[in-house]
């Protein structure tokens, strides 16, 4: 057996006179323990929020999307359509025309994104989950049907099914100046709301989706397209088939998956659980402040001990070595008991959903936890890294008692 971990071992599980050390240096572990499960338990938090954010989004949001570097629309000739089709992987393109249209239902009205997509959208399957109310449908028998968020349905009072009264959309046009004519400055259009989706807040709250003939014709876009949204053939790695798109496009258009459409909000999630990390490491270095007085104490006990291991031949870095390996015992023992509390905690929120979100209009009924392996990896190379900051000082102390005078 290594030699320092033995002594080391020795020093704490020994049973003293004076047992204070002995105290200090368990409380020392129970507060690395705390320290180390929080850290597992707001780490794994990030993770479950950053995973429904994901499975939200990719519900709504396509697989690839294809937009224009400049200005917020494109033509869509039928050589840009093959260039598209030809590559390996891609399985459904969808047209889509998206702006900003006024809409009034009855009485009341708002401002919402109106979403022109082709039929095929519904192919691609992506709200059929979703729909909380009404029939998912765009058109039938020559008659369009609008998709209406939740949010919209509320603050309108939407009765979706109804065909007594449509929901009228206005898009202001683009009007030169010296026009007169009140009828030029918008355009209207009338349509029947189908179906009502609910999938986030944001989306449920702004979204009206609407076949392209009827944005095509109300938005006056005529052959432009503000994106193309693309699904994946099946087994197909999504990532490749972004790569030979951005390949065939050039550099006129930018092809996104879905996270790089989210790419702002991803990176502010990353960075704020990356702050928590930093924050609760430094707590951690806190902590570990009662190591350094435990081990400085234990010296001090030791120094009898200390003169003995060298007039037996033993040199500064084998006392070193004794009190950095009380160190890690004390550190890492805590660590290794704050891992297994952190992760016991997650299981239980996971499986049994101990803690809720407290509101009734949340996504989900408890707060999604998701662990991962590299947060348990780096959670204990930090804790070995401020062990061994913190045990150098009194490895360095424990050196000190070489003389015979401590006999």
């Amino acid at each position: 057996m290594n030699l320092p971990l033995f002594i080391a071992r020795k020093y704490f599980f020994s049973k003293r006179k004076r047992n204070f050390i002995n105290v200090i240096s368990v409380i020392s572990m129970l507060i690395v323990a705390i320290c180390t499960a929080a850290l597992i338990i707001v780490l794994s938090v990030f993770n479950g929020l950053e995973g429904l954010l994901r499975s939200l989004y990719g519900s709504f949001d396509p697989q690839i999307k294809i937009e224009a570097v400049k200005g917020k629309s494109f033509i869509f000739s039928d050589s840009l359509s093959l260039a598209i089709k030809s590559v390996e992987g891609v399985g459904i393109v969808t047209e889509v025309i998206e702006d900003y249209a006024y809409v009034k239902y009855r009485d009341a009205d708002m401002v919402a994104t109106i979403k022109g997509v082709s039929e095929n959208f519904l192919e691609q399957k992506r709200i059929d989950t979703a729909i909380v109310s009404g029939e998912l449908k765009l058109r039938e028998n020559d008659i369009n049907y609008a998709i209406i968020g939740r949010g919209v349905q509320y603050n309108l009072s939407i009765m979706p099914g109804s065909d007594i009264y449509p929901l009228q959309v206005h898009y202001i046009k683009d009007v030169k100046p010296g026009s007169i004519d009140i009828s030029n400055l918008y355009s209207r259009r009338n349509i029947l709301p189908g179906s009502v989706f609910a999938i986030e807040k944001n989306y449920d709250e702004n979204y009206i989706f609407v076949p392209l003939e009827f944005a095509r014709d109300l938005l006056d876009y005529g052959n432009k397209r503000t994106s193309l949204e693309i699904k994946v053939k099946a087994g197909y790695k999504i990532h490749t088939v972004e790569q030979h798109l951005s390949e065939k496009l050039g550099i006129g258009f930018k092809v996104l998956d879905n996270e790089e459409q989210h790419a702002d909000l991803y990176k502010l999630l990353n960075l704020e659980k990356l702050f928590v990390f930093i924050a609760f490491s430094f707590i951690m270095a806190v902590g570990s402040i009662n190591i350094f007085f435990a081990l400085t104490m234990l010296a001090i006990d030791k120094k009898k001990d200390i003169s003995i291991l060298y007039a037996m031949g033993a040199g500064n870095r084998l006392i070193r070595s004794i009190f950095v390996s009380e160190g890690a015992i004390i550190s890492l023992g805590g660590a290794a008991l704050g891992l297994v509390l952190g992760g016991l905690i997650c299981w239980l929120q996971q499986t049994f959903g101990i803690v809720s979100m407290g509101m009734e209009t949340s996504v989900l009924e408890n707060y999604p936890v998701e662990m991962k392996v590299t947060d348990f990896i780096y959670t204990s190379l930090s804790l070995i890294f401020i062990t061994l900051i913190i045990s150098y000082r009194p490895a360095v102390i424990a050196t000190r008692y070489n003389s015979l005078e401590n006999l």
